[in-house]
């Protein structure tokens, strides 16, 4: 899948800072008298020691995790586990309550979240549900430029709308280009959220729970697609937040386990993806099956009593 520029947005330019010490191996950077860290320049997404709090409840508890340029991760979770809290901190929505996040080299809370919101794409129920119903595929695509849903009277180049028109090839769904948004099936829109979120060129690629509500066709056909997008080298640096093993696109390399807001394992995909880590996770003895490159899970004591003919 291409995904070189296109779009016409302006340059990111990080403000000019004096260099500052390098406290703990994580080099500072001085503004107005503070000390803002700054992190390798291969490291993606850290998060340090952080808490999010709400209500008198932890919803991440003292999480420590970081991904690098190259990586492809799935976050696996049941439901409350803070997968979808962990997603809006790492994508520049959330701010922590302890502890410290640094996204694309620069430190959440001394750098403007503007700028560094059109360097993330992100896809998600909650975004989908934003969109207007009668809004075109194609202006859906390339508003995306504008961090804004429901294009009104902006302006796109030639190379914009092209652009749009190759995300929409690559992802199967160039002939929807002109319908409705509330005209298209689930799957359609997700595809259309995807390329969205692939045409600022991100530096980092969010899904959250993609496969979440296709039948089985169009959840091959998706998982499919992110596969081919896992493994081109030019593509952002991917995390894929799920309830299911089964959708783990083959090419993502490494795996987050939560529970109640805390890591269960983190690390690469073959070591943490075992019965235990996941029995731990989802609070049930589990069997771990792998198949044609596809990770499989079912119950590890199974109804004594049910047989073939219950299932329907």
């Amino acid at each position: 899948m291409r995904l070189d520029g296109g779009v016409s947005l302006p340059p990111h330019t990080p403000s000019d800072r004096a260099a500052g010490d390098t406290v703990d191996g994580v080099a500072g950077d001085t503004v107005a008298g503070d000390t803002v860290d700054r992190v390798d320049g291969d490291i993606v997404v850290q998060l340090d020691h952080v808490t999010v709090r709400r209500g008198g409840n932890d919803l991440l508890a003292d999480l420590s995790w970081s991904m690098e340029l190259d990586e492809r991760w799935v976050v696996l979770g049941p439901n409350g586990a803070g997968k979808t809290t962990m997603l809006q901190l790492i994508s520049a929505q959330l701010h922590p309550t302890r502890g410290s996040v640094h996204l694309l080299g620069e430190r959440v809370g001394a750098v403007d979240v503007f700028d560094l919101r059109p360097r993330i794409g992100l896809t998600s129920a909650a975004l989908a549900n934003r969109i207007p119903e009668q809004e075109r595929v194609m202006d859906i695509v390339v508003s995306a430029a504008y961090a804004v849903l429901g294009r009104w009277r902006e302006t796109y180049e030639a190379a914009d709308l092209q652009r749009g028109r190759e995300l929409l090839d690559q992802l199967g769904v160039a002939a929807l280009a002109d319908r409705k948004f509330g005209t298209l099936s689930e799957g359609e829109r997700k595809r259309v959220q995807i390329a969205r979120a692939l045409m600022t060129d991100p530096e980092l690629l969010l899904l959250d729970e993609p496969a979440a509500g296709l039948d089985l066709g169009g959840r091959e056909d998706l998982l499919a697609r992110l596969s081919e997008l896992a493994a081109d080298p030019d593509a952002p640096a991917l995390v894929l937040v799920t309830h299911h093993v089964e959708e783990i696109p083959p090419g993502f390399t490494h795996a987050l386990l939560l529970r109640q807001g805390k890591a269960v394992a983190s690390g690469l995909l073959d070591d943490v993806l075992t019965e235990d880590n996941l029995g731990v996770t989802f609070g049930t003895p589990l069997r771990l099956e792998w198949a044609g490159q596809r990770w499989f899970a079912r119950a590890a004591t199974p109804n004594p009593g049910a047989t073939p003919g219950d299932a329907g």
